[in-house]
């Protein structure tokens, strides 16, 4: 794992004794849209950063929001943060962050800006598919396996957006009320072992407010939590265009000022910053110490004096690096509903498939905001399937709803930072021709006894930068369809590729229900291979899918959205916390996720043993065909004297089972992250004293109940 040594602070030391004042600012803020000026005198290149979680971003020029090249800046398109997390498999984490890592290096990037590591807080999150989950615990297990990947590559990963980056809405101005214990315990965990557990180098400050502060202003989260208390010897770079105010700025912890615009000289870090140096309105001191931090960094990537002839070359767009994107998205599906066993499907009795709907003929490679990916190829689920299925099945598709491609150009980062609004005007005489012609089809392929596979959900109008949902409503009028897919054929089989929830109204009807996240430059191909039975899905939602947004509490009992103040009065109770203490049912709990075989769980021992708790029991599989599945450690922290969640999850594995195959799982919890929590009472940590444990395939799906006592 790359770390900053006593060797790179020395190194660092020197070069800073020999900069001057001019060139410790140029270090600073952005002298590109990507970089920041070098010292060429003193061998101190500019750095260079890049875009992101999902792939490298396309090359841009220095000064304009404008492509660079044609086809030489091609890469793989990865998984989004929620499909990796659905793997619920820090391993691949790791395997997505090494090709990322590699990318980056070998596209000339010093700096990967991701993972995104923001709580998922409300399902209309316009940046939740760049997410990876509800829980802090999933969130930083895989954040901190992906980090350490990337960071093999003499490539430094930012964790972002520090923090409680929860929403797109207002995200430059709006402010958020949260709980020392909902911080403490929610939105910065991730970050807490994405730096204490993963060595990111960098992290990126937020946009909003948080209490009344600035995230790039905030002396509490640079300054007293985030060196102080976590010990990160890092540098952190603002969002683009994040700095508000240079003296605030410059006086924290806050090192890279970066923006969307060229006027680099007039950045707050640049000029301004010189003048207020000048006038002693801000100590060159301040400046000192962002400037070793970065060059502390950039002499652990190898990008200083004689260590550049040891630094990694990288490589991209690589057979490899698709090969990595494909096993991810193999394990990251989510099997939601399987009645009747529908799935999967018989490709040997098949003669005839009919596909309906319009994500089925679609890539999402090209769009999302920061996430847009120029992406060497994608497999779309249509091409997928025809790929698998060669030609002894005979695929008829029809679109079924009114959507168009997505195709964002580098132009919409020039309005970024102004709220997104959709421009979309639905054609509805279009959409029932769309829609009768499938519902026909449907009908007739039923008659027969021919399967009906449907593919829908969202796209990057709905989930992207910039842009919160309205609503959780499938857009295109996908809901009527279905409806009337299901009358005309009522064993159809429903695929949803989206980056958040959606409600479900027809879920009772519905027998076999699958989640595709935007899962990569192969995830078509994974999709088809799951529908097929040649992958046993073993992908576990890492978010609670609520019946309706009313459900949710960011909305129920918080604020979200608009009026530049949200309220996040639930506390600690996000996600299934809320669900599960509260006794709100929800269409699919946290953890949920099917398999084409069966798991059953036995024999739990819970003991202490030298600091840690360990969690054993035996898990087999009792199907004919191997699986993996994901069993799940839930505690309930009791004699606390003050409110908590009835179940947290604590720890978590992936299991791998031959048919008919029996295991002995050890979950190993260290005893003071499990049993810590926040007490409002002492206005600290502290440890609880005894705790259930809740073994089981869901945070709904316990299967064995002990005690830590």
């Amino acid at each position: 794992m790359t770390v900053i040594t006593e060797t790179n602070m020395t190194t660092a030391r020197d070069l800073l004794a020999q900069l001057t004042l001019d060139e410790k600012i140029g270090m600073i803020h952005g002298s590109g849209l990507f970089r920041t000026e070098g010292v060429p005198r003193l061998g101190i290149p500019p750095l260079r950063m890049d875009d992101g979680p999902m792939g490298v971003r396309a090359e841009l020029r220095n000064d304009e929001w404008k492509p660079l090249y044609n086809t030489r800046d091609h890469v793989t398109y990865l998984p989004s943060g929620s499909a990796v997390a659905s793997t619920w498999n820090p391993d691949l984490a790791r395997a997505t962050g090494e090709v990322l890592g590699q990318e980056a290096r070998g596209r000339g990037k010093d700096v990967i800006l991701g993972p995104s590591i923001n709580i998922k807080r409300s399902p209309l999150c316009g940046r939740n598919f760049e997410y990876m989950s509800e829980d802090p615990t999933l969130t930083a297990a895989m954040g901190v396996a992906y980090i350490q990947g990337v960071q093999e590559s003499d490539v430094a990963a930012c964790a972002k957006h520090y923090a409680a980056n929860s929403q797109e809405t207002d995200r430059l101005d709006v402010d958020e009320t949260i709980s020392e214990r909902a911080l403490r315990e929610i939105y910065l965990p991730a970050f807490e072992e994405a730096v204490r557990d993963g060595g990111a180098l960098s992290l990126m400050g937020a946009y909003n407010l948080v209490n009344g502060e600035q995230c790039c202003e905030s002396k509490k989260l640079l300054d007293d939590v985030l060196r102080g208390e976590w010990g990160f010897d890092g540098f952190v770079v603002s969002d683009w265009s994040a700095v508000k105010r240079t003296k605030p700025s410059a006086e924290v912890g806050l090192d890279v000022e970066m923006s969307v615009t060229s006027n680099f000289d007039e950045y707050y870090f640049a000029n301004p910053l010189k003048e207020a140096i000048e006038a002693g309105e801000v100590s060159e001191a301040d400046v000192d110490r962002k400037v070793f931090r970065v060059l502390c960094v950039m002499d652990a990537l190898h990008m200083l004096g004689d260590a550049r002839a040891r630094r990694q070359a990288g490589a991209y767009a690589t057979i490899a690096h698709a090969q990595t994107a494909l096993d991810v998205a193999r394990e990251s599906v989510v099997l939601l509903k399987n009645e009747s066993g529908l799935l999967p499907l018989d490709e040997h009795a098949m003669r005839r498939l009919l596909v309906v709907g319009a994500n089925a003929d679609r890539i999402h490679s090209n769009g999302g905001g920061s996430a847009i990916v120029k992406a060497l190829h994608e497999v779309s689920p249509l091409l997928g399937l025809n790929g698998q299925l060669g030609g002894n099945v005979e695929i008829t598709y029809a679109q079924g709803y009114d959507a168009k491609q997505v195709a964002q150009d580098a132009s919409w980062q020039e309005e970024s930072l102004e709220n997104s609004v959709g421009e979309r005007v639905d054609d509805s005489e279009r959409a029932r021709a769309l829609r009768g012609e499938a519902v026909a089809l449907a009908r007739e392929f039923a008659a027969c006894g021919d399967p009906v596979l449907f593919v829908g959900g969202l796209d990057h109008e709905h989930d992207l930068e910039g842009r919160d949902r309205e609503g959780m409503v499938l857009p295109y009028g996908q809901d009527a369809l279905i409806e009337e897919l299901l009358d005309a054929a009522p064993d159809a089989i429903l695929v949803f590729v989206a980056g958040s929830p959606v409600e479900m109204p027809w879920e009772p009807r519905a027998k076999a229900i699958v989640w595709s996240w935007y899962n990569g430059c192969e995830g078509g191909t994974a999709l088809a291979e799951t529908l097929l039975g040649r992958v046993n899905p073993s992908g576990r939602l890492p978010e609670s899918f609520p019946l309706s947004l009313a459900d949710c509490p960011a909305h129920s009992v918080g604020t979200f959205g608009s009026g530049l103040h949200v309220d996040y009065a639930e506390d600690v109770y996000v996600g299934y916390r809320h669900y599960e203490t509260r006794g709100v049912p929800v269409r699919f709990p946290f953890g949920h996720g099917l398999s084409y075989t069966d798991f059953v769980y036995d024999d739990l021992d819970v003991r202490r043993v030298d600091g840690a708790i360990r969690v054993g029991f035996t898990v087999t599989n009792t199907g004919v065909r191997a699986g993996k599945t994901v069993p799940q450690v839930y505690l309930g922290l009791e004699g606390v004297g003050e409110d908590r969640p009835v179940k947290e999850l604590k720890g978590f594995v992936k299991v791998s089972l031959e048919a008919g195959e029996s295991r002995r799982i050890v979950v190993t919890l260290d005893e003071g992250k499990a049993l810590r929590y926040w007490s409002n009472a002492a206005g600290a940590y502290a440890s609880a004293p005894e705790a259930g444990v809740m073994v089981g395939e869901s945070v709904r799906d316990i299967r064995l109940l002990g005690r830590v006592a």
